[in-house]
């Protein structure tokens, strides 16, 4: 009887290694080269639509010889996980914020940076330049592949206990960040408690009372309900941290030159898709916000960049201040 519950053990046990190895498994069917793309919003999120898209295109571009299994939600762990997972060639493709990405890519940290661009012109002039293609691909140093910059908006406040007006009324208070080094320091220089929290995590630490609030776009703080807890929304836009989608570099090697075509000629048209959905989705978030109940708070955006200027000075001289300076060259 203990041989044979040893066996069945064992034989269960297998399964699920094999299911393990079949997920991540770079997936080639007789016609088909199925990847396999992972990400943490929900399915109503303007990024998963947007993926969705260029799934889309891929499809109709390739001819049906390539398709995308999307992972949505966190299926597949946090944006950390995610580009652990595409370094070692786990996972084909991923969409995370730049801001998790600046620890493998120290470059990538100026977009975490307050007030570097002057408005959305400034933004977009700057992300399709040659510096934005070099900052775009400067994962490779770490076997990712940028392939894409998508739009994510501004980065504002949305708190429970109380509104915030000017950087004052953020003292004392623990603001929820994403795990970056730059984002923690942004909120230590505006006089904040930086706590880092997977966003997966966050409706129950803003219930609990674990932060006082946190950061993002008007869209993700609609879509993810956290308006529900927290009714107030401090329009400061004090970073603009684009999203950006990246592949594995083994995975990416792995395909023919016609395939990686057809990958970044259906990631060039799902960008523009991707830019005027996120704008409607903006508009309506706000309307929807403001239909809930939500403060919306236009500040003085003037004491906020005064209380950081010295932050952003401190990167002169270094090679993100370099960068720094060639993004202001672009005013």
């Amino acid at each position: 009887m203990a041989i044979r519950y040893k066996l069945l053990l064992s034989l269960l046990l297998l399964g699920v290694l094999i299911s393990g190895i079949a997920l991540f498994a770079n997936v080639q069917t007789q016609n088909t080269t199925v990847l396999r793309l992972g990400h943490v919003v929900d399915l109503e999120h303007a990024m998963h639509k947007s993926l969705d898209y260029f799934k889309q295109q891929l499809h109709d571009i390739s001819d049906g010889q390539m398709d995308v299994k999307i992972y949505a939600s966190g299926q597949l762990g946090a944006e950390r996980d995610l580009i652990e997972l595409m370094q070692i060639g786990s996972l084909d493709m991923a969409q995370v914020s730049v801001g998790p990405v600046e620890s493998f890519v120290p470059e990538l940290q100026i977009f975490s940076l307050p007030y570097v661009f002057d408005d959305e012109d400034h933004f977009w002039r700057v992300v399709n330049s040659d510096l934005g293609q070099e900052l775009l691909l400067s994962p490779l140093n770490v076997d990712l592949r940028g392939v894409a910059f998508f739009d994510a908006g501004s980065r504002s406040f949305y708190t429970c206990p109380k509104p915030i007006y000017t950087p004052d009324d953020l003292a004392g208070m623990k603001i929820r960040t994403m795990k970056s080094q730059s984002a923690v320091a942004l909120m230590r220089e505006l006089g904040s408690s930086a706590t880092p929290i997977s966003f997966g995590e966050l409706y129950t630490a803003l219930q609990q009372g674990v932060v006082d609030g946190a950061e993002n776009s008007a869209i993700t703080y609609y879509k993810a309900r956290h308006y529900e807890i927290c009714k107030n929304f401090t329009l400061d836009e004090h970073n603009t941290i684009p999203g950006i989608v990246m592949f594995s570099e083994k995975r990416w090697q792995g395909l023919s030159a016609q395939q990686q075509t057809w990958v970044q000629e259906a990631m060039d048209i799902t960008v523009t898709y991707q830019r005027a959905l996120w704008k409607a989705d903006t508009e309506v978030a706000l309307t929807n916000l403001k239909q809930a109940g939500v403060t919306i708070i236009y500040p003085d955006k003037a004491p906020f960049q005064e209380r950081v200027e010295s932050f952003k000075q401190s990167f002169k001289g270094t090679p993100v201040g370099d960068i720094l300076d060639r993004i202001e060259a672009k005013r």
